[in-house]
């Protein structure tokens, strides 16, 4: 089996996600190519070194540069935080390398529109983005089920993430309420990933954010000690110092779609009582779907074409081998997947498409991800500006 050295660059809590994908991939799957978990980078070295041998990457190193140049590697994956995104990308694909790159694509729209323009130019470079919500099977199931016309003529699009682990102002500064590392926080952490779903399942591109709304509840927090972690209650502790907070906490949106659908968005970390509910619902003429990460194995659809008496909401169980996507290769019927599993499924799909294959559900490129990213602007700059933003403006 032809493989495929590795490069992963970071290694908080999405190297851990992306390793562990990695590392199951072909114990699962049938592969074209095998995945070979060469070098790690980051910046720590002590951390790094424990962390290549719990993961096993065969080599740590923190340069970068020879490690994204490096002959031997022929897949870069970039999981730093969004600001550090569009540097690493740029040498890997200058490099030759395919590259993959966590979500949103990067910190700003200029950013991403250098990466999408490089990745273009790059043409033996295959892109992916880590929008691995598509790969749960539930997800996946809405996709095909809408092309398969059970919506009809859509209407509404919704789409929510809630948190509220940031709602306590004893958390304290860590990097993600840092507008020049995060870019926007719950609109481009949260946002993203359902702006990209409601995407992917409806087919549809956003046309118009008519308002939005943002805000940031907690103005300062404490700075915290080190590096300050991952940034998700992690434990980071504060130095009783203060500094500003410079993104949003939370962010609503309304607006239409290309096909005359209405949409509504709204990514929070302050929804006390939510741990991650995220997902959207989509109304249609013929029936509706609903889905939230919190119960992730399930996929909630209503036939209006049903007889009245007997119509309503049904539960579907996505865990049948066979019938929904991705589950064949892992257990039973009704033995459910987790979170990770996301991961190894888009892992796997990316092995796939550098294998000449072509996977059943769509990947997101780096000129797929620019939309989302388009749609991030617009967001903000309504929210900012109090208008209207077309996104035939935000180019």
């Amino acid at each position: 089996m032809k493989t495929v050295n590795i490069c992963l660059i970071g290694q908080k809590f999405m190297g851990r996600a992306h390793s562990n994908a990695y590392l199951k991939a072909a114990k699962f799957f049938d592969l074209p190519v095998k995945p070979v978990m060469q070098t790690i980078v980051a910046r720590d070295m002590t951390s790094l070194e424990r962390f290549a041998d719990r993961w096993g990457w065969k080599r740590a190193t923190s340069d970068w540069k020879q490690a994204v140049t490096d002959p031997e590697i022929a897949l870069v994956d970039v999981t730093t935080p969004n600001n550090k995104h569009k540097d690493f990308v740029l040498a890997a694909l200058e490099a030759g390398k395919h590259v993959a790159c966590e979500k949103p694509l990067a910190a700003t729209l200029d950013d991403a529109r250098a990466m999408r323009d490089a990745a273009r130019k790059a043409k033996k470079s295959k892109t992916f983005v880590w929008y691995n919500y598509r790969r749960v099977p539930a997800v996946a199931t809405a996709y095909r089920l809408a092309r398969e016309g059970r919506l009809g003529r859509v209407y509404n699009v919704r789409a929510f993430y809630l948190q509220g682990w940031a709602s306590s102002p004893d958390i304290p500064l860590v990097w993600r309420f840092d507008k020049a590392q995060a870019s926007s926080e719950s609109l481009g952490d949260l946002g993203a990933h359902v702006i990209d779903m409601a995407r992917f399942i409806t087919g549809d591109e956003f046309a118009e954010v008519t308002g939005a709304l943002s805000e940031t509840f907690i103005k300062e927090r404490t700075i915290p000690r080190g590096a300050g972690g991952a940034g998700i209650a992690s434990g980071a502790k504060g130095t009783g110092k203060k500094g500003k907070v410079t993104v949003d906490d939370a962010i609503l949106a309304i607006g239409r779609m290309k096909s005359g659908s209405v949409f509504s968005l709204e990514a929070t970390r302050f929804a006390t009582g939510r741990e991650n509910m995220n997902g959207v619902e989509i109304n249609g003429e013929k029936g509706s779907l609903f889905f939230n990460f919190e119960d992730l194995n399930n996929l909630y659809y209503y036939d209006s074409t049903m007889d009245r008496a007997v119509r309503g909401w049904t539960k579907i169980q996505a865990s049948v081998p066979g019938v929904h996507p991705y589950q064949g290769a892992y257990w039973p019927t009704a033995h459910p997947l987790g979170y990770e599993h996301a991961f190894v499924n888009q892992a796997v799909d990316m092995l796939r498409v550098i294998g000449g294959e072509k996977p059943e559900v769509p990947l997101p490129d780096f000129a797929d991800a620019f939309e989302t990213q388009r749609v991030l602007e617009a967001v903000e700059i309504s929210a900012r500006e109090r208008t209207g933003v077309k996104l035939s403006d935000v180019k």
